[in-house]
C-alpha cells in the first residue's frame, strides 16, 4: 500500500452547503487508509476546526488547517474564483483567521464572503495556496482556452507565494478535467510550479452521493428531479484511498507525492482550554477590571440622568 497521498480538499458537515463528511468517520477513514494526515477545507469557514483538531490528534493523525475561499478577480467585472489557503505554521493560521474575519466584516454580500486580493497580499505569511483546479482563476482561464491569461494569473500567485503555490489537478469525471490538466501541466513545465492532485471530497463513500445531492438541493431550494438544478458534483468525489489516487494519477505521480510533501511542511498547534480576550488599552495606573467598573458606573449615571430628565406622564386619579 502506498502512503504517499494525503487528502488536502475535504468539505465536512461544517461546510453547511455541500459537505456530508462527519469528523470522527473522516479521521477513522484516514487512519484505516494508512494516511498520516488530512485537511479539511470547508468553504469560507473554520467552524469545525477545534473538533477536527481534537479528533485528529487523539488518533495520531496530523490535522492540516485549510480553507476554500472566494477571491475577487484581477478584473472586477469577472466573477470571483476559488483559492485554497493552507496554514503552514502558526503565522499562517493567524493570517487565515484574520482574512476570514475581515471578509465577513467588510465584504460579505448576498450570502457570499469574498476576499480581496490586496488583503491576501498584505497578510500571507505562513500560508500555502492551491489553485483550486478548474474552479480557480488560473483553471478557468485554461478551460476557456486563454492560456496566456492563465499564465499571467499563475505568475501573480507564484510571486505572492514563493515556493508555496501549487497547480491543483483533479479527475472527477467532469467534461473539462483533461483539458484543464493538459494546460496545468504546460504551465507547470514553463513556470516551475509543482502540481498537486486532490479529489475535492464531499462525502466519504461513493454510495453516499445521492444523500449529498439531497443536502445540496435543500440549500438550493430545489428537488432532485428539477431540470433547472445546477449539477456541480460527481459520484467520484468520495474519500478515495491512497492506492486509488495513485492509480488515478499514475501518469503524474509527482502530483500525488506532492500532497505528502505539503503535509510534511505543515505544522499548526492550537492552544485549547484557554481564554483569549482582546487587550483593550486602559489609562495608566488602572487595571482592566477597574477601568471597566469606572466606565460602567459612568454609563449608568448618564442613563439615570436622562431618565430623570425625561417628562413622565401624570398618573391618572
Amino acid at each position: 500500500m502506498t502512503q504517499s497521498f494525503v487528502h488536502l480538499r475535504v468539505h465536512t458537515e461544517y461546510a453547511l452547503v455541500d459537505g456530508t463528511v462527519r469528523i470522527k468517520p473522516l479521521i477513522d477513514a484516514t487512519r484505516t487508509g494508512g494516511m498520516p494526515a488530512v485537511a479539511t477545507s470547508d468553504l469560507n469557514n473554520l467552524f469545525g476546526l477545534v473538533k477536527f483538531y481534537k479528533a485528529a490528534t487523539a488518533r495520531g493523525i496530523k490535522p492540516i488547517v485549510a480553507c476554500d475561499v472566494w477571491v475577487e478577480d484581477l478584473d472586477p467585472t469577472i466573477e470571483p474564483s476559488l483559492l485554497v489557503l493552507i496554514a503552514q505554521r502558526q503565522a499562517g493560521y493567524k493570517a487565515l483567521s484574520r482574512l476570514l474575519s475581515r471578509g465577513y466584516s467588510e465584504n460579505h454580500h448576498n450570502g457570499r464572503m469574498i476576499l480581496k486580493r490586496s488583503w491576501i497580499q498584505a497578510d500571507s505569511e505562513g500560508l500555502l495556496a492551491l489553485s483550486a483546479a478548474a474552479d480557480g482563476d488560473v483553471g478557468k482561464a485554461i478551460v476557456s482556452g486563454q492560456l496566456d491569461e492563465a499564465r499571467r494569473r499563475a505568475v501573480f500567485w507564484q510571486a505572492l507565494f514563493p515556493d508555496g503555490y501549487y497547480l491543483e489537478i483533479q479527475r472527477l469525471d467532469r467534461a473539462n478535467d483533461e483539458h484543464h490538466i493538459a494546460g496545468a501541466v504546460q504551465l507547470s513545465d514553463e513556470l516551475g510550479l509543482p502540481l498537486v492532485a486532490t479529489n475535492d471530497v464531499r462525502f466519504l463513500k461513493a454510495d453516499e452521493f445521492e444523500a449529498h445531492e439531497v443536502r445540496v438541493c435543500i440549500h438550493q431550494g430545489r428537488t432532485l428531479d428539477d431540470p433547472r438544478r445546477e449539477k456541480r458534483y460527481s459520484q467520484a468525489q468520495y474519500f478515495k484511498s491512497a492506492d486509488e489516487m495513485a492509480q488515478l494519477f499514475s501518469d503524474l505521480p509527482e502530483a500525488v507525492e506532492n500532497t505528502h510533501r505539503i503535509a510534511t511542511r505543515c505544522s499548526v498547534t492550537l492552544r485549547l482550554g484557554e481564554s483569549f480576550l482582546p487587550e483593550y488599552p486602559v489609562p495608566d495606573g488602572q487595571t482592566m477590571a477597574g477601568f471597566l467598573e469606572t466606565v460602567t458606573r459612568a454609563g449608568l449615571m448618564d442613563r439615570f440622568e436622562k431618565f430623570s430628565d425625561a417628562k413622565m406622564p401624570a398618573e391618572e386619579p
